[in-house]
């Protein structure tokens, strides 16, 4: 599996590399259907991971935000979940926060996982029962274990909002486009915990659990589902990913809530 990670890693790299450049470049920009935007770069470097890793491991299946969804992938035991650009509206802006994301899913778990924050010179990798690193550094999370206080990524409007059984202390809220890139952040323990009760896919999480779960940090929905990958449907109704001690502290507060899915 070593020679998994290595693939995914160099992969990441060279598509961020292609991302700088076409950003450099400028920009095309295009809306989506349902209005998110993404950039010719989104498409070009979907069409380079796909044909770059389709060629080394051509019995792997394929996920991508950018790829129509084959069906064909539920019949693989593994393959490729692929974020091109995570956080595409910070790489429109000019924000640093956006990654590459590739996991290697084996029987509905991530097995091999990169994510690469190419303007911030950051690569977080893990491989299955091999730890988490960044930059090669070995990553673990926060001991924060009280609410009042702690680092969360969110929105803060969310928190604030009086709708809330029990009203959320004083933290320090901040956000970041890329949603692996919060749950990477929680790995590391830069931040406490970080909250979303919105749909993401899961190209959106599967690289950044692989990671969140070899550094010691929590990654569920807000009910404290585990997630599992490859499904028909592949969204996920909500996220929590916090350092050990906090995520039962959240989970209190949110799993009464019910949302789709």
């Amino acid at each position: 599996m070593n020679r998994d990670l290595d693939l995914i890693v160099q992969a990441a790299r060279e598509a961020g590399a292609l991302a700088l450049m076409r950003k450099a470049q400028g920009l095309q920009v295009q809306a989506k259907a349902g209005g998110s935007p993404v950039t010719n770069a989104d498409i070009e470097v979907d069409s380079l991971l796909k044909a770059q890793l389709g060629a080394a491991r051509p019995d792997y299946g394929w996920l991508s935000e950018e790829t129509a969804d084959d069906p064909a992938r539920l019949e693989r035991s593994r393959l490729f979940v692929v974020d091109p650009i995570d956080g595409t509206v910070a790489y429109i802006k000019g924000k640093p926060y956006w990654t590459v994301c590739i996991a290697v899913v084996e029987d509905d778990r991530p097995v091999a996982a990169v994510v690469h924050a190419p303007e911030l010179d950051e690569t977080f990798a893990a491989l299955a029962g091999a730890g988490a690193t960044l930059n090669g550094a070995a990553i673990a999370p926060s001991r924060t274990a009280a609410v009042e206080g702690m680092a969360m990524l969110g929105d803060a409007k969310m928190f604030g909002h009086p709708a809330w059984k029990q009203p959320w202390p004083p933290m320090r809220i901040e956000t970041r486009n890329s949603i692996a890139y919060r749950i990477c952040l929680v790995a590391d323990g830069r931040f406490d915990a970080a909250l979303a009760l919105s749909a993401k896919s899961e190209w959106d999480l599967a690289a950044a659990d692989l990671i969140s779960a070899e550094a010691g940090a929590r990654l569920t929905d807000h009910r404290g589902g585990n997630f599992a990958y490859n499904k028909p449907v592949p969204l996920m109704r909500s996220l929590i990913s916090a350092a050990p001690d906090i995520h039962p502290l959240i989970l209190e507060r949110v799993r009464h809530i019910d949302l789709p899915g």
